[in-house]
């Protein structure tokens, strides 16, 4: 009996999709992410800053060089995020994060590939605004991790769940005076749908 349970398990493995990945494969992913800057942001004008987090649409494209290793683009609508210094609201910014990884997915054969990733990340900030005045906030060249894992639903396609950390910090300006430096640092929690071609 526990022969014939252990062949049915083992056939139930050898039937579940898997999303292989193979060198020339390609992946688009689409999807939501949160970013979530980290708890104290830095000192402008000599108060605390904190920016809160923001939620929007995802989209990603990997080509795989080799097999298991793929480089990937990272893009996404505008978050917007407001700022609070000492407390009180101050202003909000919009930036766009691209951002280019390697990743090396694990051959694991399941229904679940799990992979790490390192990368470079450009935030530009735009729509910068203060009640204070003229705020510009510089824009930043950062180092990127990825780790997630692709849960697969078919052998073309599947559900990502990942996290990214991403090294976002910039020379802060009111009214043409450099009043600090904020270092933004978010987690960025994904959720998307992946389907590979």
């Amino acid at each position: 009996m526990k022969t014939i349970a252990l062949a049915l398990a083992a056939t139930a493995c050898l039937a579940t999709p898997s999303l292989a990945q193979s060198a020339g494969d390609m992946t688009m992913g689409f999807g939501i992410g949160y970013v979530s800057p980290k708890s104290n942001n830095g000192i402008l004008a000599g108060a605390q800053t904190e920016i809160d987090g923001n939620a929007r649409p995802t989209f990603t494209f990997e080509y795989f060089v080799r097999d298991n290793i793929g480089i990937e683009v990272l893009a996404a609508l505008p978050f917007k995020h407001d700022i609070n210094l000492g407390g009180a609201n101050i202003g909000s910014t919009k930036h766009l994060p691209p951002t280019v990884s390697v990743n090396y997915h694990f051959p694991t054969g399941g229904k679940v590939t799990p992979f790490v990733g390192v990368g470079v990340n450009y935030t530009t900030f735009f729509e910068d605004r203060s009640s204070l005045g003229d705020l510009k906030i510089e824009n930043s060249w950062g180092l990127a991790a990825h780790v997630g894992a692709d849960f697969a639903i078919t052998e073309t396609a599947a559900l990502r769940m990942d996290l990214r950390y991403i090294d976002i910090a910039s020379d802060v300006y009111l009214n043409g005076a450099n009043i600090g430096r904020v270092k933004v640092n978010p987690v960025v929690v994904g959720a998307s749908y992946i389907v590979k071609f």
